[in-house]
């Protein structure tokens, strides 16, 4: 749709109708949209990848954002649906089996890293992983407590998953492939990483595995 800079929107926030959480929101000539996911200044392409895939493909309504340190994906959404909206299919708050492999990718990832590399190297994961989790600001993730919960919990049989949004899992994906690659040095990580998914239940796991296929960051886990 657009390709925008910061001097042509305004930013600000609401309260989500129905969760303790500000939902960012971008104004442009009167329309409303929110995030869905951020990319690094040198993650240009990724970006743009992203957003033609959701606009040319996928027939969405969205608007890229670039700004001097980061590029950022927002879908258009109308404010007073939102706010009123009732059923959970307009809550935008990720689906949990999304959430749950999710979790079980970045579990993967940390087990081969600390069998494979050492117990050093894990602890500098779980550094890289706090700085990701700070500088996107994903709820329940912002001290290394909480990092270590996320890491260790059962993701099957926990009853208080993070609240994330799928700009929150679309991130993640992106920076666990970058993180691994960086560690590996080639992307021998991904097929363990993507094979943990087997944890979840035939129905969910098949369910979680279309939409990462469908995800644009899906081609990075193949």
């Amino acid at each position: 749709m657009f390709i925008l800079k910061r001097q042509d929107v305004e930013i600000s926030s609401i309260q989500h109708p129905k969760r303790d959480q500000q939902i960012p929101i971008l104004t442009y000539q009167g329309q409303t949209f929110r995030l869905i996911s951020v990319f690094s200044a040198a993650q240009e392409e990724d970006a743009k990848a992203f957003w033609r895939e959701l606009t040319d493909n996928q027939g969405k309504a969205c608007v890229l954002l670039e700004e001097p340190e980061r590029y950022s994906v927002w879908g258009k959404i109308r404010l007073d649906q939102f706010a009123h909206e009732a059923e959970p299919a307009h809550d935008y708050t990720a689906n949990p089996i999304y959430v749950k492999g999710c979790l079980l990718m970045l579990q993967a990832l940390s087990l081969d890293i600390e069998d494979l590399l050492g117990h050093r190297q894990a602890g500098l994961f779980q550094k890289d992983l706090t700085d990701v989790f700070k500088q996107w600001r994903f709820p329940q993730a912002d001290t290394p407590e909480a990092i270590n919960h996320l890491l260790t919990i059962d993701p099957l049989n926990t009853g208080q998953l993070p609240a994330w949004q799928e700009h929150h899992l679309n991130t993640l994906l992106q920076e666990l492939h970058r993180i691994g690659k960086s560690y590996f040095g080639n992307t021998s990580f991904v097929p363990h990483a993507v094979d943990a998914i087997q944890d979840l239940p035939l129905a969910d796991s098949q369910q979680f595995l279309t939409w990462l296929k469908q995800s644009p960051l899906g081609k990075l886990w193949r």
